[in-house]
């Protein structure tokens, strides 16, 4: 795999990392940690339990995708949870980028299922792709424990040396999540990219009826990724 470069440790238009609320979050995150691996595992638990999990949206404002919004906004689905570990570790000093993957959802909520038409194929999961002791690491910090908790699934864990992605199996042996797809990794976000397939996959279900954001987990949450997009006000155009 590549070699690291200065790039994958510099800002962004989303990877905001000189930004206060980010440096102030990575620095709280990794006090006492002493090497890239343990401050890796830090973020990584303060990103997946501090930013609450919420798969039902989905914004196409780019403002909302940068690692400071994130942080602000204290909830998201994968992609803008992933910006904002990606950012954190590159405002730690170590070297990351963004990786996705299309996942297919053996145990999909038959609410997901009915308002994509069926589908159980979800584009665009997002990961943080990590540089710790000489090797590339991807993690995703998408569920948090207290929602997993809730539903009696075990958190996704890091431990700075081996990938951390969805379980494949619940603990019975059910088959759970697939990857079926690799999307490559990315020195930013490529929303452009990533709204197109959305819209492209699930442009359809825009304005269906989904669960407000308090009801919003009245089942396992079963994938990462909203199948109503949310059209936001935005000044910007995307990239």
């Amino acid at each position: 795999m590549s070699e690291p470069t200065r790039t994958f440790l510099e800002a962004t238009e989303y990877l905001d990392i000189e930004h206060e609320a980010v440096r102030e979050f990575t620095a709280n995150s990794i006090i006492g940690a002493l090497t890239d691996r343990e401050r890796a595992m830090r973020l990584f638990v303060a990103v997946r339990d501090q930013i609450w999990y919420d798969p039902y949206q989905v914004s196409d404002d780019p403002s909302h995708y940068r690692a400071s919004h994130v942080l602000e906004a204290g909830r998201a689905y994968c992609v803008p949870k992933a910006v904002l570990l990606t950012a954190a570790c590159r405002a730690a000093g170590i070297p990351a980028r963004l990786g996705f993957a299309d996942v297919r959802n053996h145990l999909q909520t038959d609410s997901l299922r009915e308002l994509m038409s069926g589908s159980d194929l979800f584009v665009f999961h997002g990961y943080s792709s990590l540089h710790i002791d000489g090797r590339w690491v991807k993690a995703t910090p998408a569920f948090n424990r207290e929602l997993c908790a809730r539903f009696g699934v075990p958190p996704v864990e890091f431990d700075g040396e081996n990938d951390a992605l969805m379980h494949a199996f619940t603990a019975d042996g059910t088959q759970h999540m697939e990857y079926v797809r690799d999307r490559g990794v990315f020195d930013d976000l490529p929303l452009a990219e990533i709204l197109t397939e959305l819209q492209l996959h699930y442009g359809l279900l825009m304005g269906a009826s989904i669960p407000a954001v308090s009801d919003a987990f009245t089942e396992v949450p079963s994938a990462d990724h909203a199948v109503n997009i949310r059209t936001t006000p935005s000044t910007s155009e995307i990239p």
